[in-house]
């Protein structure tokens, strides 16, 4: 369930039947393993880049209820040009105190304590944080902190940015793996499947060391990162995601920032918050 803070209402998601099958039951799995390899993968993508792609553009708008106004009109040439559509200026602003945390993606965002039981259901996949990062000793620095999760869906505005001033300490790619579709592995409840991710290690002028994940759908969703930042500002683009839903987590150490009311009373109830990039979600502990 997903709370709007501009309708101030919630809204339900309606259950993927399609998602359910791929992903909970082993005929699907079977399907997603040869859905996502190589060759099938590579086609797909010269598809969405293809000329032939752009007539999905008007019907995908449509069904998913998407704001063109935000958006410069322009004749996109496939639909993945569409999909990584820039915003036009103005519609997206960092404004507010260098205390204040503001959204670093259009999104719906959840909140979660850090501690060894914290597991994240992301994209179909359930990690700890110290698997997702793959570093042990990286995320005990983390413990008790906060991790805020930002799920965009496929209606969102796909860039995501950095939430302050600050230098880029170090960067990680995980490549994704899938797992077996034995049904003893199904019947164990660990982990089906493994999304690629990037996570860069962000010293922050008013947040801290934080952790930024990037990561991407199962078949879709590539992660690209802006090459060669070192430094940045707040508001700088870091990156957006090709065709797919996909997901930024956030990192911060304990008694670094203290959040909205509303995310952290939704986060509790298991409510998702709607939140546009450069809103505010929460300051900075003094």
């Amino acid at each position: 369930m997903i709370y709007s803070r501009e309708e101030d209402c919630y809204i339900k998601d309606k259950p993927n039947k399609s998602l359910y099958f791929l992903y909970r039951t082993i005929p699907g799995r079977v399907i997603l393993k040869v859905a996502i390899s190589k060759p099938v993968s590579k086609l797909g993508g010269l598809y969405m880049n293809s000329p032939f792609s752009k007539y999905k553009i008007k019907r995908f708008i449509k069904k998913n209820k998407i704001n063109m106004d935000d958006y410069p009109k322009i004749k996109y040439k496939s639909f993945n040009q569409f999909f990584v559509r820039e915003i036009m200026d103005g519609k997206r602003t960092f404004k507010g105190k260098k205390t204040d945390l503001l959204s670093p993606a259009d999104s719906k965002v959840t909140a979660y304590t850090i501690d060894e039981n914290t597991v994240l259901n992301v994209k179909n996949s359930k990690y700890t944080i110290a698997e997702i990062i793959k570093n042990k000793k990286i995320a005990e620095e983390y413990k008790n902190g906060l991790c805020l999760v930002f799920r965009l869906s496929v209606d969102d505005y796909h860039h995501y940015h950095f939430i302050d001033d600050g230098k880029i300490i170090e960067s990680h790619k995980i490549r994704g793996v899938l797992h077996t579709v034995n049904p003893i592995t199904y019947k164990s409840h660990k982990v089906f499947s493994e999304n690629a991710r990037e996570y860069s290690i962000l010293e922050t002028k008013t947040f801290g060391k934080v952790i930024q994940i990037e990561v991407g759908a199962l078949m879709v969703g590539k992660i690209k990162n802006i090459p060669s930042i070192e430094n940045f500002k707040r508001g700088d683009e870091k990156g957006y995601f090709c065709f797919g839903g996909s997901t930024v987590i956030m990192l911060f150490k304990e008694n670094t920032i203290k959040l909205d009311d509303d995310i952290v009373k939704n986060s509790k109830e298991n409510i998702e918050t709607k939140v546009k990039l450069g809103e505010h979600i929460g300051i900075k502990i003094k």
